[in-house]
């Protein structure tokens, strides 16, 4: 079914404010690192993996188009906060300010881990796209479960090959990073595969309601 210039829908939308939000949000809670049992983890392992839920969603419903115009939307609104937050940074705060450090550790995201979650992101994210939409081709519909986890587990791991070695190489030492990278990608698919129940729910209602059910014959997975 081809969709590429009909009207999206409010359910859609509303999955598409969900991702924007989930990156930012995602930005945000990375400031802070937590260890649980021997993994080293960030925060913003509470929302991120939500992003690759509702890609997989997206795709399944409505296909890599729409995948991909979410998938830039997330990349242009993440682009904004990321440059309002360092502009707002720069600004001298008032005599009275007395909460610069904190503010700063907050949204005063270096360039170098701007430049490594835009570009991890961007790949991770058409990663997962682009692995649901051939596996469904493929599989012609059937084992939404195992396309969901295999699409995660590309992205994830493409996501962290990229940011940790850009953000942190050389500031965290190699085996701590390696730790960091491992625990970030099998905490991220654990979370897809507790999800997956509420995944397929979500995903049979949105074909439904939506009346959507859309296969990528001959579509081309440019990114632009």
């Amino acid at each position: 079914m081809n969709t590429k210039n009909k009207p999206v829908s409010v359910t859609f939308m509303l999955l598409g404010v969900t991702f924007c939000v989930c990156l930012i949000l995602a930005n945000l809670l990375a400031t802070k690192q937590i260890q649980f049992g021997p993994l080293n983890l960030t925060t913003g392992v509470l929302v991120f993996p939500i992003s690759y839920v509702v890609n997989d969603c997206i795709t399944e419903v409505w296909g890599y188009r729409r995948a991909k115009l979410i998938i830039w939307t997330g990349f242009v609104m993440n682009f904004a906060f990321v440059l309002l937050a360092w502009l707002a940074d720069l600004i001298p705060g008032a005599p009275y300010w007395t909460n610069q450090e904190g503010f700063h550790a907050l949204f005063g995201l270096a360039p170098r881990v701007a430049l490594a979650s835009f570009a991890a992101f961007l790949v991770g994210s058409f990663l997962n796209a682009y692995v649901m939409s051939r596996m469904k081709i493929r599989d012609k519909g059937r084992r939404f479960s195992l396309r969901a986890i295999v699409s995660t587990i590309v992205g994830e791991v493409s996501d962290s090959l990229i940011f940790f070695p850009v953000a942190l190489g050389g500031i965290v030492p190699k085996e701590n990073l390696l730790l960091m990278m491992v625990s970030q990608v099998a905490v991220k698919t654990l979370y897809e595969v507790l999800i997956l129940p509420v995944t397929i729910r979500v995903v049979a209602w949105l074909k439904r309601t939506e009346g959507l059910d859309v296969y990528d014959e001959g579509v081309s997975y440019k990114i632009v």
